[in-house]
């Protein structure tokens, strides 16, 4: 049986409205003074694949020290104004093996990453790209 998620998203004041997951302790605030819904969805999948890279590459005993990943997407002018291209940028830190990396982040992207999955069913052109730091800080 598959799992139900409830929240509600209430309106705050003006163009503000604060959004919850029931189960979960924290709140988004949307609209006005706080993210887009459209750009939550960005981070969205960020965090989606992000959360799917490391612990595959853990799983893979690679010794992942950061991560971080750059999103960004163009929507179409007319309505509904739609995600038409989105790209990853994958900044990994630590002595990891390119072709690990590679696989952590395939798997993320054709298996595991749901929220990936929804904006390539809506029609969007997904791309990607990655780099790995083996020394220093991230940029």
């Amino acid at each position: 049986m598959s799992e139900e998620v409830r929240g509600k998203v209430e309106w705050f004041k003006d163009y503000q409205f604060i959004g919850k997951i029931e189960i979960d302790s924290c709140s988004v605030i949307l609209g006005e003074g706080g993210i887009s819904p459209m750009k939550l969805l960005l981070l969205s999948v960020a965090g989606c694949t992000a959360y799917d890279v490391v612990m595959i590459l853990k799983k893979m005993r690679e010794p992942i020290e950061g991560l971080e990943v750059r999103i960004s997407g163009e929507r179409r002018e007319e309505h509904p104004k739609i995600y038409e291209k989105v790209h990853l940028h994958y900044v990994i830190r630590g002595k990891v093996k390119e072709e690990k990396v590679r696989r952590a982040i395939e798997l993320s992207q054709d298996k595991y990453c749901s929220a990936s999955a929804h904006v390539k069913l809506s029609g969007a052109e997904l791309t990607y790209s990655y780099e790995i730091i083996r020394s220093g800080g991230m940029d």
